[in-house]
């Protein structure tokens, strides 16, 4: 409440703690509740690559696993696999018979985030690391 005081020598004193409280909670309430503008940082990607950022896929020892959009997501040489497990079976056989084959992964635009990230992580584990990521130029 404001309470109106008298000073001792004769002047009157207004008490405004109360009303600060409350000004500091309505001015808390709508800085959380205004509605700010997402921000975005706007990324500007070059329209040619520096020829000697792209490297042509070579022929040779590969094996291309594929990330497909709907089930099963995973293809490995154009072979559509079951699930995560087959795959990682064809992997184990595929570098048992050659240790230097070359993985490369070609993910669907519209393919779910996670199925890729459970290849990667395969492939982590497994402790594979000459894989390629394709990607459009």
């Amino acid at each position: 409440m404001i309470h109106c005081r008298s000073a001792a020598d004769g002047g009157v004193q207004l008490d405004l703690t109360a009303l600060i409280d409350i000004i500091f909670i309505v001015l808390v309430f709508l800085l959380l509740t205004a509605n700010s503008p997402l921000l975005a940082l706007k990324v500007e990607v070059p329209d040619q690559a520096p020829p000697e950022t792209l490297h042509s896929i070579a022929e040779g020892n590969q094996l291309a696993i594929n990330v497909l959009p709907t089930a099963p997501h995973w293809a490995v040489n154009r072979q559509p696999l079951a699930d995560l497990a087959a795959v990682e079976r064809q992997l184990r056989q595929q570098l048992a018979q050659a240790p230097d084959t070359e993985v490369v992964i070609a993910a669907d635009r519209k393919a779910p985030v996670a199925p890729l990230m459970a290849l990667l992580a395969l492939l982590q584990q497994l402790e594979i690391s000459n894989t390629r990521v394709l990607m459009e130029p």
